[in-house]
C-alpha cells in the first residue's frame, strides 16, 4: 500500500526523516507556507523543523527553539533513540510547552494548530512545541452592546485571550474550563466555561451530549453552535444569548449558567437563556437600583411599542375608529384623504422601506452609511408624505416602531419582534384586535412552552418563582439580591452572607 493511500491516522513516524518529510508535503499538496528547516540538533542529531508560517510566532522560533537547538554542549549517553528526546525536552529546549508525539497526524494536527514540530533522524517520536502567534485584533470597546457606565472590554477572535478575560474578573479555581474541536475540516477550538460549584451539572451534562452529536465539517461561527445545541428550531425566538462582553459572561457564569467559547468569534454563548435575560443589560448593575428599574421599564414599554405600533394603528384606522376622539379622527381623516392605499398596504410599503434602509446601513461602507441614514429618514420620508403615497401619522408611526426596537439590548430578540411585526399587520388587517389577540394569544402560549436547556423559557414568570423576580422587570437593591436566581437550577442559591452592618 503506498503512502497516498493511506490515512494519517494509521501512521506512526518514521525514523527516516526524508519519508516524513515527503508525507507532510503529499497531503498538503507541497502547499507554500509550509515550511520545512533543516538543522543539525546540537551540532550531533541530523533533524527538521515543521511549522506554517504565518501561524507562529518568528521570535520563539528564533530564540526559543533554534538557538536552543543550535547550541554547543557536551552531551550524556543514551541507550535508547527515545531519550534523545527526551533530554530536550527537559534540559534543552527553553519553549513553555513541548510535548512528545508519536503519529504522523499529531505532525498534522500541531502545524495546523500553530505549533512547531522538531523531527530527528533515526527517532519514530517527534517533539510538539508551542509556538503560536498569528496576528490578532487586539481587545476592544465592544461594538454591539455600548454601554455608558461599565468596563469597555470586549472579546476578540482568540480563545485563549476570551479565557484569559473571563479569568481575570473571576479568580477562583473552580472555573472549569473544557476544551474539544469540532468541525471534521475547520478543527475549530470550543471551550465551555462554568462555575463547578455553582452550576447545574445536568445543564452541564447535557450541553456535553449536544456537543458529542455536532458532526459537521465546519464551525465557523458561534451562530453554528447556537443552532445546533437549542432545544427547538422551529421557534422564532432566541433561546441561546450570545454576548461579547466578558462583564456580561461572568455575571451569567456567577448565576449558574454555562458559556461556550468558540475560537475566531468575539461571540460567546450562553446557557440556558430566559426571556428576561433579553431585557438585561450589564449597566443594569453598575447603576442604583431605582435608576436600573425605570430603565428597564423603558425597555419593557419599548419592546411593546415595537411590536404592536403598526399593527393596533392598522386595526383603529380600519375597524376601530370609534376609540379614538373626535378631533383626532377628523385629523387622521383628513391626512388620509390623498392617500391612495389603505391602511395595511400604506404600513407594509413603509415597514419594508426602513427594513431595506436598515439593511443597506449595515452593509454599505462607514463613510457614506450616515448619509443614506440621512436621505432615508429624511428625505425619502418626506417626499413620501408631500407625493399623497403615505400619510405623515403613518412616517410618525414606523419611525417610533423602529426607534423603539433599537432599545432591546440583545439584536436577536429585536429580530424576533420585527418578524412578529409583520404578522401582527397581516391579522389586524383582517380581523382588527381580534386577529392582534389572537396571535398574542398563540404567541404567549408559544413561550411559555419554550425550553432553554431543560429550563422553562418564561421563568420566573412561567412557572411562577417569587423569589427571582427580584431581577426581572424592577432591580431590587443588591443588599436585598441574597440569592441566586434559581430559575436556571444553580446548586449553590447563596450570593451574599446575611450579615447586617449599621449604618
Amino acid at each position: 500500500m503506498s503512502t497516498a493511500s493511506q490515512s494519517s491516522e494509521d501512521l506512526r513516524i518514521s525514523p527516516n526523516l526524508t519519508k516524513n518529510i515527503d508525507y507532510c508535503n503529499q497531503v498538503m499538496g507541497n502547499s507554500i507556507d509550509l515550511m520545512v528547516r533543516p538543522l543539525q540538533c546540537l551540532h550531533k542529531w541530523p533533524s527538521v523543523m515543521l511549522y506554517i508560517d504565518g501561524m507562529v510566532d518568528v521570535q520563539i522560533i528564533n530564540h526559543s527553539i533554534l538557538e536552543s537547538l543550535l547550541q554547543t554542549r557536551e552531551i550524556p549517553e543514551f541507550s535508547e533513540d527515545n531519550e534523545h528526546l527526551t533530554y530536550l525536552k527537559n534540559d534543552v529546549l527553553a519553549a513553555s510547552n513541548v510535548i512528545l508525539i508519536d503519529e504522523m497526524k499529531d505532525i498534522l494536527d500541531a502545524i495546523l494548530a500553530g505549533f512547531a514540530v522538531v523531527l530527528l533522524e533515526g527517532s519514530n517520536r517527534g517533539l510538539k512545541i508551542a509556538a503560536a502567534g498569528w496576528e490578532d485584533r487586539p481587545v476592544g470597546e465592544p461594538i454591539s452592546q455600548t454601554v455608558v457606565r461599565g468596563p469597555m472590554e470586549g472579546f476578540n477572535e482568540n480563545l485563549r485571550t476570551n479565557t484569559g478575560l473571563i479569568r481575570k474578573r473571576i479568580r477562583d479555581p473552580h472555573l472549569w474550563i473544557e476544551e474539544r474541536e469540532l468541525g471534521r475540516v475547520t478543527n475549530t477550538r470550543i471551550a465551555v466555561v462554568y462555575l463547578e460549584h455553582i452550576v447545574d451539572q445536568e445543564v452541564v451534562k447535557e450541553l456535553r451530549r449536544r456537543l458529542d452529536e455536532i458532526d459537521i465539517d465546519a464551525i465557523l461561527e458561534s451562530g453554528y453552535i447556537e443552532e445546533l445545541v437549542q432545544d427547538k428550531t422551529g421557534t422564532i425566538f432566541p433561546t441561546v444569548y450570545n454576548s461579547e462582553r466578558p462583564d456580561t459572561v461572568c455575571a451569567a457564569l456567577l448565576e449558574g449558567r454555562v458559556a461556550i467559547i468558540i475560537d475566531g468569534t468575539p461571540f460567546v454563548l450562553l446557557v440556558p437563556a430566559l426571556f428576561v435575560h433579553f431585557f438585561q443589560s450589564p449597566e443594569d448593575y453598575y447603576q442604583r437600583a431605582d435608576i436600573s428599574s425605570l430603565i428597564r421599564l423603558i425597555r419593557y414599554l419599548a419592546f411593546f411599542i415595537a411590536l404592536l405600533a403598526p399593527s393596533f394603528y392598522i386595526a383603529i384606522t380600519t375597524f376601530h375608529q370609534e376609540m379614538l376622539p373626535t378631533n383626532l379622527l377628523i385629523s387622521l381623516a383628513a391626512q388620509r384623504e390623498g392617500v391612495p392605499f389603505p391602511a395595511f398596504i400604506e404600513a407594509i410599503l413603509m415597514e419594508l422601506t426602513y427594513e431595506i434602509l436598515r439593511e443597506a446601513g449595515i452593509r454599505i461602507p462607514k463613510t457614506v452609511g450616515q448619509a443614506v441614514s440621512i436621505v432615508g429618514t429624511l428625505v425619502i420620508g418626506q417626499a413620501a408624505v408631500d407625493a399623497g403615497v403615505v400619510s405623515a401619522a403613518m412616517v410618525i408611526i414606523v419611525s417610533i416602531t423602529a426607534i423603539s426596537s433599537y432599545v432591546i439590548p440583545e439584536n436577536g430578540l429585536s429580530i424576533s419582534v420585527r418578524i412578529l411585526r409583520f404578522v401582527l399587520m397581516i391579522l389586524a388587517a383582517a380581523f382588527g384586535f381580534y386577529g392582534i389577540l389572537m396571535v398574542l394569544l398563540i404567541t404567549v402560549t408559544h413561550l411559555c412552552s419554550l425550553r432553554s436547556f431543560g429550563v422553562s423559557y418564561m421563568s420566573p414568570f412561567a412557572p411562577y418563582i417569587g423569589k427571582d423576580l427580584k431581577d426581572t422587570i424592577f432591580r431590587v437593591p443588591w443588599t436585598r439580591m441574597k440569592t441566586r436566581p434559581i430559575s436556571t437550577g444553580t446548586a449553590n442559591e447563596t450570593r451574599q452572607a446575611n450579615k447586617k452592618t449599621k449604618r
